[in-house]
């Protein structure tokens, strides 16, 4: 079991409490029973996560929409979660939901996975959303600093020249100039002189 899968199955098997049902989700190899909980009516959360992880990782992508709906829940280790099956997933759609999420400004407060994500993409989506999310959290007295600082460290690993305008507003701000000296020297520099 990896090491990912471990920690889903120890949270859940706290919140779930154990039985029958927890044992069955975490024991089937049947991909229809896993998918069949998305879809049944009064399904718990966590046995709808469970499911949704274990068909995600398996490349499944029936669990695409209930991954995407948990990689922005209030609840980072669930996003974590959702996060790491997406990208396991492979699915085409899912650089395009990571960006919609992590430029949505009413629920900003959960875009550090989605920002992540769409870093361990590197899909054509990936460096406008955040430009996009970083520009945003510029803004003085913006609480959101760690989705900012992921946004920096993002840009600096994607090193992409069409990040150096807001990287370099970024020095200004002292909670992300060290991060952004070290993204801006990233960027090859026959891209800078562009």
């Amino acid at each position: 079991m990896d090491e990912e899968l471990r920690v889903l199955t120890e949270r859940v098997r706290q919140e779930s409490r154990g039985g029958a049902a927890y044992e069955r989700l975490v024991g089937t190899g049947d991909h229809d029973e896993l998918a069949g909980v998305l879809v049944a009516p009064g399904q718990p959360l966590w046995a709808r996560e469970l499911a949704a992880y274990r068909l995600g990782v398996a490349g499944d992508r029936r669990a695409f929409e209930s991954l995407v709906l948990l990689l922005n829940h209030r609840d980072p280790p669930r996003c974590a979660a959702a996060a790491e099956a997406l990208a396991a997933l492979g699915d085409p759609r899912t650089a395009r939901a990571a960006a919609a999420l992590a430029t949505n400004e009413l629920r900003v407060a959960y875009a550090l996975q989605p920002v992540r994500l769409l870093v361990r993409l590197r899909a054509p989506e990936s460096v406008p959303a955040l430009i996009t999310t970083l520009e945003r959290r510029l803004r003085p007295h913006d609480p959101y600093r760690r989705v900012a600082l992921a946004c920096v460290d993002g840009l600096g690993l994607l090193a992409d020249v069409r990040a150096k305008r807001v990287l370099t507003e970024a020095l200004a701000h002292p909670a992300l100039a060290d991060a952004a000296m070290t993204a801006l020297g990233r960027i090859p520099r026959q891209q800078r002189r562009s």
